[in-house]
């Protein structure tokens, strides 16, 4: 059976899914998403299938992007004839589902339900610093949307206490503002630990966004619903499977 974690701030069709229920086995045991990944193509196809399934929409409608770590933003009609590189999309059109894929980075759900616009945006900490929120929020607006009308919502990711970085980390935020070390705390030794989904919000928040909020879920420290880079590389485990967010009106 599915688990789909939803949230009240998105009136909107949506689900942040869990590693349960899919078809996958071994090191990807469940709904791994990720064709990129070394899974087996038949699981990810069946696992696709269910998620589109869930979200009541065809498959080819089920859209996705080539995930880069960047800002770009694109918008989706309908079905895409290839993934172009891009981490976040956005749509008005009914009955196309926007997906994210992600295991530790935020995958964030955005909804204007008064003005009719979505958007799902991939945003590690690279894409979160280069601006990938904003630029979702400014891509929305394009389509009709206000921005204090628009409620996002940052899905299950790693959590601070799992978050451990070096000096060189803090300083690439510290150097952009010193204020951004709030969003750190002293780890063991001379390491520290960075807070993604605090800064995420504080990024939508200082961007007018009008309701931001996250759903408290730790990728890291949940292995039986999560999937996660860094607790896979810590293991030695050779791959990881990948979780999906989706939206539609």
């Amino acid at each position: 059976m599915l688990d789909i974690i939803t949230s009240d701030a998105l009136p909107v069709r949506h689900g942040f899914f869990t590693r349960k229920g899919g078809a996958s086995s071994g090191i990807f045991a469940g709904l791994n998403c990720g064709a990129g990944s070394t899974d087996l193509s038949d699981a990810v196809a069946i696992n696709r299938a269910r998620v589109a399934a869930a979200m009541e929409v065809p498959l080819d409608h089920l859209i996705g992007v080539h995930q880069v770590h960047s800002a770009q933003v694109i918008a989706a009609n309908g079905p895409l004839p290839v993934r172009p590189h891009a981490d976040a999309l956005v749509t008005a059109t009914p009955g196309v589902a926007l997906s994210v894929l992600s295991a530790d980075c935020q995958p964030v759900l955005f909804a204007d339900a008064k003005a009719g616009v979505i958007g799902a945006a991939h945003a590690g900490w690279r894409g979160a610093f280069n601006g990938v929120l904003e630029a979702t929020l400014d891509a929305m607006e394009s389509l009709g949307a206000d921005r204090a009308d628009i409620a996002a919502v940052i899905g299950p990711c790693i959590s601070q206490r799992a978050y451990e970085v070096g000096a060189e980390f803090y300083e690439t935020f510290t150097d952009e503002d010193p204020a951004n070390s709030r969003f750190f705390v002293n780890g063991a030794g001379d390491r520290m630990l960075f807070d993604l989904p605090g800064f995420g919000l504080h990024r939508l928040r200082t961007a007018g966004v009008g309701h931001a909020e996250w759903t408290r879920h730790c990728t890291y420290h949940d292995a039986d619903r999560f999937f996660s880079f860094r607790r896979t590389t810590h293991a030695g485990e050779a791959d990881y499977g990948r979780l999906i967010s989706v939206i539609r009106l």
